[in-house]
């Protein structure tokens, strides 16, 4: 299951408007790290279906929204939950410690 794109409208509607609780990847395609945490977060999305959403941000293309969060480099995942920020995991993430944000963050 890919997940699903969202631009700088789509993003402060269902992240901020709708306040769904939501895990956003900054990335970019040219990157060989963030193309081992994708699949990661496409498999988790599966197993959290109907709970929280998996959102992808491509930094190239959504260059406002990567700015906006004060971003350096990527992956960068974010958790949202409430309409507010919640924390970050950035860099090489595996399942383990992901699962352990989504608890804190979410399930807390």
């Amino acid at each position: 299951m890919s997940l699903q794109h969202l631009n700088s409208n789509e993003f402060d509607e269902i992240i901020y408007d709708n306040a769904e609780p939501s895990l956003v990847i900054f990335s970019r395609e040219s990157c060989s790290v963030c193309q081992g945490v994708v699949p990661i977060l496409e498999d988790l999305q599966s197993k959290y279906d109907g709970k929280y959403n998996f959102y992808y941000v491509d930094v190239e293309e959504q260059k406002n929204l990567f700015q906006r969060f004060s971003l350096k480099g990527v992956p960068q995942i974010l958790f949202f939950n409430g309409g507010e920020y919640q924390g970050k995991l950035a860099g090489n993430v595996g399942d383990e410690e992901i699962e352990e944000k989504i608890t804190e963050v979410f399930e807390a």
